[in-house]
């Protein structure tokens, strides 16, 4: 009597995927650590919405909709875009993997698209912080006269930092 392969749970391929990138990928351990996480966080938020364990989970629980429902999930709890994206991430990671293996026919996260970045306006002085700011060389020294122009030259032309350390004397 011949048996018949069975297909491993989504925990079991989560497992296998985590041992493929320490053994095969050599990622750091806090990368490691990162996957791992994110992945027991989705696998026990698939078990809570069916109803069951997460080693109970087959890989056909692997669908789009759970992984949008997931990514909703974290977006309700607060979590910021910049979580929710490492986290998409290391399931696009496992499901190219699954893909890969032949394991999963099609990748289930090709269809979740991935949170905007936040953008948050930079930081600024005001305007007395800015005044104290090009008072403060000592102008009766050489350092202290280069320093208020270096500060004169920043404030004035807009320069990032990175330009106005490359600017050269002629």
């Amino acid at each position: 009597m011949s048996r018949v392969p069975v297909a491993p749970s989504l925990q079991e391929a989560t497992r296998a995927f985590l041992a493929f990138l320490e053994f095969n990928r050599n990622v750091s351990v806090h990368t490691l650590r990162a996957y791992r996480t994110d992945l027991e966080q989705w696998l026990h938020f698939l078990a809570t919405r069916r109803g069951v364990r997460p080693s109970q989970l087959a890989l056909d629980a692997f669908d789009t909709d759970g992984v949008r429902d997931f990514m909703g999930s974290l977006h309700d709890r607060g979590n910021s875009r910049a979580s929710t994206s490492r986290r998409l991430a290391a399931l696009r990671t496992f499901a190219r993997y699954l893909v890969r293996d032949e394991q999963i026919a099609a990748d289930p996260t090709s269809m979740v698209g991935t949170p905007r970045r936040e953008r948050t306006l930079p930081a600024h002085l005001t305007t007395p912080d800015m005044d104290r700011l090009l008072q403060a060389p000592d102008t009766t020294t050489v350092a202290g006269r280069r320093d208020a122009a270096i500060l004169e030259l920043f404030y004035a032309s807009g320069l990032r930092l990175s330009e106005l350390v490359a600017l050269d004397l002629q």
